[in-house]
Parts: structure tokens; sequence; C-alpha cells
């Protein structure tokens, strides 16, 4: 495990303090999160927020690499606007899921917790969401076509390789017709790749598999936008 570069804690006690306890908490997903959110909910929308884009720009050297060989993971950069998904967690719930996710997402304290207006079909949520500095030494700044074509095929991390994170976010978005052309030209970059040095990929992502939701989940009101 890396060193923390910031004490997670202390950021989760203000999340917790800005939350409340009183009301459901809502979370807003854009990468791993919309497939695999290992929390329960009661509800889920497709959702955008503005001021805020969705960027495969920040190493990973746990979930999808190693120290030795960083891989990549979504981060939430600043400036444009980004479609995902809010997830409604009942308040008793609240302070389990919290811990679920500081335990997932901030063991190194590398996001920012931020709480994000999303809109939705049904009405403006505020939601908790994992933003990433452009200061962090976690973002990778510009990278050239090379570089990610040699992390999609080496970096792998305990939950899997950079390249299978990439395409199973590809499939997810596409499930809930969202578009993310940036990210769809990296995919298709790597299985290039791939397929010159005849590794076997999927010559594209065809039709997405269903994912797997948590057993909790009493409803979902996800529906196309």
């Amino acid at each position: 495990m890396p060193k923390p570069l910031r004490d997670p804690k202390p950021m989760l006690d203000r999340v917790i303090d800005e939350w409340g306890g009183h009301e459901d908490l809502w979370v807003f997903g854009y990468g791993s999160l919309i497939w695999r959110p290992e929390f329960g909910f009661i509800e889920r929308h497709p959702a955008r927020v503005h001021g805020w884009h969705r960027a495969l720009k920040m190493w990973s050297r746990v979930n999808r690499g190693t120290v030795e060989n960083p891989g990549l993971v979504f981060g939430l950069l600043s400036g444009g606007s980004c479609r995902g998904m809010v997830f409604r967690v009942p308040a008793a719930d609240g302070l389990e899921t919290l811990g679920r996710l500081w335990l997932r997402e901030m063991p190194t304290g590398v996001y920012d917790p931020k709480w994000l207006d999303c809109t939705t079909a049904h009405g403006s949520v505020r939601a908790l969401a994992f933003t990433l500095s452009r200061r962090s030494p976690n973002f990778t700044g510009t990278l050239d076509d090379e570089r990610y074509r040699h992390i999609f095929a080496n970096a792998i991390g305990r939950y899997g390789s950079s390249l299978d994170y990439a395409q199973q976010t590809l499939l997810e978005l596409r499930r809930h017709s969202i578009h993310d052309a940036a990210l769809a030209r990296l995919v298709k970059l790597a299985q290039a790749s791939a397929a010159a040095q005849r590794v076997t990929v999927p010559p594209d992502c065809g039709e997405p598999t269903a994912p797997v939701y948590p057993a909790a989940s009493s409803s979902d009101s996800s529906t196309k936008e």
C-alpha cells in the first residue's frame, strides 16, 4: 500500500458533519461506482453535473496498478460536464456506506470529496462526489498514446487491470446511453494495440452484460436519458 497522501479520517469526519445524518445520503458515480457500487441503495437515476468532467487521468497504485507499475482510474476534474448516476442511500445506512466508500476510494486520501448539484429527470439532488485536483501528485497530466498503450498492456492491481476497468466503464456508460468519446477512443486504441500484438481482446465492446447490483437495493428507477 502506498503511503497516504493525506490522512483520510478528517475528510470523512467533515463529510459526515456536512451530511448531518438526518436525511438520505446521495452519492454520484461516474466510473466504477456505476457498475460496482458495493453498497445498498433504494434509488438510482441518470444524472449530470456541470463544472466537472470524467477523465482517465489518475494514477492507481493499488486498485488497477502497483507502485512499480501504476495503472489508471477515473478522476472528476474541474471543467465541462459529466453524465453519471446518483444513488440514494437510506439515512440509517449512511454512516456505514460512507465508511465503505472511504475504505474503497480514500485509503490514501487522494480524492477531494465534494457535494455537487446533480440534475436528474426527477429534479436536482446534492450528492457526494470524489473529485481530483490537478495539483494532486496522482494527477497524470497529459499522456501520449504510447503511454496509454503501455499502461493498458501492463498495469494490474488488486481489482484487475486498467484495461478491464476502462472497458467495463465504457460498457456501462453505453448501457445507460451515455456517450464518452474520449474513453471510447482510448479503449479502441488499446484494442488495436493488443490486436497488433496478437493478444486476444474483443474487437469491440459489443452488447454490455448486465451488472450485478447489491441485493439490498429495493427499487431501481434508472431510465435512459
